[in-house]
């Protein structure tokens, strides 16, 4: 089968949905007749229509809160952010109403709310943001980011098919430079599942979206000395996959833990509690993170660079792990 990228991937996923199921509709900005600002949903409404393909007012919490309406009523809306960094604008309708819907109502909110997220394209502050830290904390949200294209295509269709919000975060600077071959038949990655990346026995890499290829670019690197590093691919957030995090600290019993989200608040401290919590036994080191500086990313290249993690950075960081 020949290969797709990974934004060749998340259209499949929304085409073969709305195949299967003519509940799925797709609501957001420009994503009809000019199919999206990346093209991700090119192709749709001329295959299904404009009552299933919807273009919308530039309104985030417009979009969101008619999503959830839609859910309510038996529909499984699919929301479009032209790029995440403006579902700040709709997290009052989120975090307030539908992450808080089956709790008060009883009523599922089966929607899921994507977009592109992500910097290392030079796109400056306003179109390079990974958001996945500020709804972390709120029960009711499930958050997916996946690095390949085979992930990107079944956890799609997962987050589509599970009947509450889904928030998933599809990395722009991915979208076509990595390709995959997809498996064949109804292809669905579980929400909730970590996948080791790379085996490895003498410390271990966690991380997840875009920073997935950095930290396997680290392990080639680490390789050349001899250092075995496991590289754990998170995929979902929320849930976290504990049982996969405890399984690599018990094997490598070294840490590094990597995201380019900014360092403060970033998820990388909920992991190094859980396994302080769980597997601290299992340390021989000190949990190390590698993340982006706690500045709005700059468009500059070099300033881009200095801001978000490296290869350079994680290499450095599995060294100094290893000398404790």
């Amino acid at each position: 089968m020949a290969e797709i990228t990974y934004l060749e991937a998340i259209r499949e996923a929304l085409f073969e949905e709305m195949e299967r199921d003519e509940n799925v509709i797709c609501l957001g900005e420009d994503v009809g007749v000019f199919g999206g600002a990346f093209k991700v949903t090119e192709g749709l409404q001329a295959r299904f229509g404009g009552n299933r393909v919807i273009d919308t007012p530039i309104s985030e919490i417009a979009i969101v809160g008619a999503a959830a309406g839609a859910a309510h009523m038996g529909m499984r809306p699919v929301a479009e952010m032209q790029f995440i960094d403006f579902i700040a604008c709709a997290y009052d309708m989120l975090t307030n109403y539908v992450a808080t819907s089956r709790y008060r109502t009883g009523l599922a909110c089966p929607m899921v709310v994507r977009g592109p997220s992500g910097g290392y394209g030079r796109s400056g502050p306003f179109h390079s943001q990974n958001a996945e830290a500020a709804f972390l904390h709120t029960p009711g949200l499930k958050i997916v980011c996946p690095s390949t294209a085979e992930d990107a295509k079944g956890l799609l269709k997962s987050a589509i098919r599970d009947d509450d919000c889904v928030l998933f975060f599809e990395h722009k600077y991915l979208y076509r430079r990595i390709k995959g071959v997809m498996p064949a038949g109804d292809h669905l990655t579980p929400i909730g599942k970590a996948r080791v990346a790379r085996a490895g026995t003498d410390l271990s890499i966690i991380t997840y979206g875009a920073t997935v290829w950095k930290a396997l670019d680290a392990a080639e690197e680490l390789a050349k000395s001899g250092v075995a590093a496991e590289v754990i691919d998170l995929r979902t957030l929320a849930p976290l996959d504990d049982d996969a995090i405890v399984a690599t600290v018990r094997k490598t019993n070294r840490v590094v833990i990597v995201h380019e989200d900014t360092r403060t608040g970033g998820i990388a401290g909920e992991i190094t509690a859980r396994i302080n919590e769980l597997c601290w036994e299992w340390l021989d080191a000190p949990v190390l993170r590698v993340t982006a500086h706690d500045v709005p990313l700059p468009s500059a290249p070099a300033l881009e660079d200095f801001v978000l993690p490296q290869t350079a950075d994680i290499v450095a960081a599995a060294q100094r792990l290893l000398t404790y």
